[in-house]
């Protein structure tokens, strides 16, 4: 039991943690001992670092192991071995070898949880591009989904495809509110959604796309000044596309629940410009 608990406490969560939780939990702590951190110290420093890894490394793949050996009959995350009791057979290569998307669904999970998250994600994005349709949580149940989509969700968000993340974690925020599974760590789902919105979608994603995130997220029930702000960066997308009319109708709504919000006035004085021009 000492040494079961120790590996929880390696990793700073509890024994009711959710995998999810759990790789989220690895990920903040091995970037502590990350190649780039550890570059200026002194040998004795980094044999230090890298044996901390190796605990954290070995805590995480027993925690999910065991996590996954009570709740899952077929174990996904078997990271000591990717073939059967049996050591005869290869459930990845299997996986790869077969085309529906159940099975697609499969390895892009087996994947996340395997060190292979480039995989994954080119695995997803290949998927959803094609014409009929792929969505994640048709082939798992909800948990399972909940924790593969955000797991999922943070690799996209990593590697810029701030869009599919999106979509993935207002699936994963809608799931969560119907019935509490994340619980405490509820919070990471909708700071990463507020990231998007706040930081992310005006910057990298084209303006129709954005404009679908930020009408989804107005559903979100956010704090007023994140619908300040999410108004705010649709009054400055209609005011690109030439629609001054909801421009000034989408800056109204952002000055009534934040007048001094930040760059506020520079789609004001625009707005102005354009009336005054006219």
């Amino acid at each position: 039991m000492k040494k079961k608990d120790d590996n929880y406490a390696l990793l700073g969560i509890s024994s009711e943690a959710s995998v999810a939780e759990i790789k989220t939990a690895f990920r903040k702590k091995a970037k502590l001992h990350h190649p780039d951190l550890t570059q200026h110290k002194t040998g004795e420093e980094k044999e230090k670092s890298e044996s901390a890894m190796r605990l954290l490394l070995n805590a995480y793949q027993n925690i999910l192991k065991e996590k996954t050996n009570s709740e899952n009959p077929f174990d996904y995350f078997d990271f000591f071995s990717k073939k059967n009791a049996a050591e005869s057979f290869d459930y990845r290569l299997w996986l790869l070898k077969k085309t529906d998307y159940e099975s697609r669904a499969k390895l892009i999970f087996f994947d996340l949880f395997h060190g292979l998250e480039q995989s994954a994600v080119e695995e997803y994005n290949k998927r959803r591009s094609e014409a009929g349709g792929f969505y994640l949580s048709k082939y798992f149940n909800r948990e399972d989904f909940m924790d593969c989509g955000f797991v999922l969700a943070e690799e996209l968000y990593f590697r810029g495809e701030y869009y599919e993340s999106f979509l993935l974690l207002e699936e994963i925020f809608y799931l969560e509110k119907q019935k509490p599974y994340f619980k405490h760590f509820f919070p990471e789902v909708t700071d990463l959604i507020k990231s998007i919105i706040n930081d992310k979608l005006h910057r990298y994603v084209e303006d129709e796309l954005a404009l679908d995130c930020y009408e989804a997220a107005l559903e979100l029930d956010f704090k007023k000044i994140d619908r300040a702000n999410i108004f705010k960066r649709m009054s400055e997308i209609y005011y690109r596309f030439g629609d001054t009319y909801r421009a000034s109708q989408y800056l109204n709504k952002a000055m009534q629940l934040s007048p001094k919000l930040r760059g506020i006035k520079i789609i004001q004085n625009q707005l102005e410009n354009h009336y005054d021009y006219n």
